[in-house]
């Protein structure tokens, strides 16, 4: 995460002004202003198409992963009597564990190379677009623009240093991830069991009439809360350590006014702040990966759901 050496070139308040942590925290977390835009685009049916910060890493995570595990695999292809390196290994694991520790025991052998394609594809996106977040590639970016380059407010460099820079923090990112799973559960349930069997299967049957009314709305209640703890679930991790680790540092500045005078900032970040912060950026490794894991092990097991549709 940010490093405390960033936030104090860029954040240390001037002698007139107070240090404002919730400006901090947001600042760092929070999608750019479509007030002013990366890219500004065209308003098309009432919707601001301009890109973001969240956009932006978003096209930079999808473009990375395609770049690069297509050179992988066509090296591979064009290779294929050598032995596999160590990148290649890591994507094979990678693959292998998606499909034979998530998909197969949640969807079954039958429906496996159906779906694998994309819960794999979910898997990788999400944990490139997680680990992201762990590189204060664009703070240090700031840090070089306070001191060296000198980017224009409205220049695209001087635009993209501010904002938060994981996309899997954005609620509406993993909305359209859920909407994704949402989708794909009801094809899949329409593939095994047709579109009007599918749902018909969302109630038991031999039910007595009257529970019917209201079993409905609870199941189709039920099915739309889905997507919805994906969504939250995603986000909320994402962002919690992030606005952990800052409210932490923000510390060594709040006791620096407190107590007029930097020793106790110092010393507070020394003894305290320092400490915690590695030790929570050490347990967000952690987080992102188990998050894309708890995404696409849900997703299957939604899916797996409405293929075998058990009452």
């Amino acid at each position: 995460m940010n490093p405390v050496f960033v936030i104090a070139q860029e954040h240390v308040p001037a002698a007139t002004d107070a240090f404002n942590a919730g400006e901090l925290i947001m600042g760092h977390v929070s999608n750019s202003s479509l007030a002013h835009p990366l890219i500004h685009l065209p308003t098309m049916m009432g919707i601001d198409f301009s890109v973001t910060k969240h956009v932006f890493m978003i096209w930079l995570v999808a473009a990375s992963l395609f770049v690069g595990l297509t050179a992988l695999v066509r090296r591979a292809i064009r290779q294929p009597a050598s032995i596999p390196g160590g990148s290649m290994n890591v994507l094979e694991l990678v693959v292998e564990f998606v499909r034979d520790g998530i998909v197969i025991p949640s969807i079954g052998p039958k429906w496996a190379p159906t779906w694998t394609p994309l819960l794999l594809t979910v898997f990788v996106f999400i944990l490139g677009s997680n680990l992201i977040g762990l590189f204060p590639i664009f703070d240090v970016l700031g840090l070089l623009s306070h001191y060296v380059f000198h980017f224009s407010d409205q220049s695209f460099l001087g635009k993209v240093i501010h904002g938060g820079t994981t996309p899997t923090g954005n609620f509406n990112v993993t909305a359209a991830l859920a909407v994704v799973t949402f989708g794909a559960i009801i094809l899949a349930g329409s593939m095994a069991h047709g579109f009007v069997q599918h749902w018909k299967n969302l109630v038991p049957k031999g039910m007595p009439a009257a529970i019917y009314p209201l079993l409905i709305p609870l199941e189709i209640m039920g099915m739309l809360v889905r997507p919805f703890a994906l969504t939250m679930r995603l986000a909320a991790n994402m962002t919690g350590g992030h606005i952990a680790i800052l409210a932490i540092l923000s510390l060594v500045f709040v006791l620096t006014e407190m107590m007029h005078t930097a020793v106790a900032g110092v010393g507070i970040g020394l003894v305290f702040s320092m400490p915690l912060a590695v030790a929570i950026s050490a347990l967000e490794i952690i987080v992102v990966l188990v998050q894309a894991y708890v995404f696409t092990l849900l997703s299957a097991v939604f899916i797996g759901m409405a293929i075998h549709a058990h009452h």
